[in-house]
């Protein structure tokens, strides 16, 4: 039973290397980056070990793609321990990491983007993820807000993405630590409804 969870722990690590690998090729070189041999030399495994966990090019960018869907869920787990409002601040905060506004995590995200434009499967694939990660968003406002319908939790989440989405646009320009302070200020403020509280008055 040990050999057993100790083969399978090393087929995970090795499954990881690989889309770590095509993460950063693709990060760094777009689309045209990404063929199994470049991966395999990237990982540093053998090139039919690649072909042994994706069967092409496509299975492999999809697997790519559900990673990041992953990753973009955690932003929007909410931490038990904490209250319905510091949920929702903590995930909003959470875009924001320093591991996530870096060069090269950004320009990954473009050309996810671009590739979802380029290709319909891979399409389908993002709009879900979106789909679920506005999901996400939208539950920890209406836990954080009640009394809001499901309705105005999801067009609140949808207007705090946008806010994101540019922040994390603009930091591939330099822009300063401060006017992501302010980003996030303005994504509570969306989410809270406090913007919309003060217009009133």
């Amino acid at each position: 039973m040990g050999t057993s969870t100790a083969k399978t722990g090393e087929q995970a690590d090795r499954q990881t290397r690989i889309l770590e690998a095509a993460l950063e090729l693709l990060s760094r070189h777009g689309i045209s980056g990404i063929n199994m041999r470049a991966v395999a030399r990237e990982a540093g495994v053998a090139l039919g070990l690649v072909n042994y966990y994706y069967e092409d090019k496509p299975s492999l960018i999809r697997a790519v793609l559900h990673q990041i869907e992953e990753h973009d869920l955690l932003l929007v787990e909410p931490s038990p321990s904490m209250g319905p409002d510091e949920r929702l601040r903590e995930s909003l905060r959470r875009v924001a990491d320093p591991d996530l506004l870096t060069t090269p995590y950004l320009s990954l995200r473009l050309h996810l983007w671009a590739l979802a434009q380029a290709n319909e499967e891979f399409a389908e694939i993002n709009a879900a993820a979106f789909d679920r990660y506005l999901q996400g968003l939208a539950a920890l406002i209406g836990n954080a807000v009640p009394g809001l319908s499901p309705e105005e939790c999801k067009d609140r989440a949808a207007d705090v993405v946008v806010v994101q989405n540019g922040m994390w646009l603009t930091t591939l320009l330099g822009i300063d630590k401060a006017a992501i302070e302010r980003g996030i200020a303005r994504t509570e403020q969306i989410a809270f409804g406090s913007a919309l509280q003060d217009e009133r008055h």
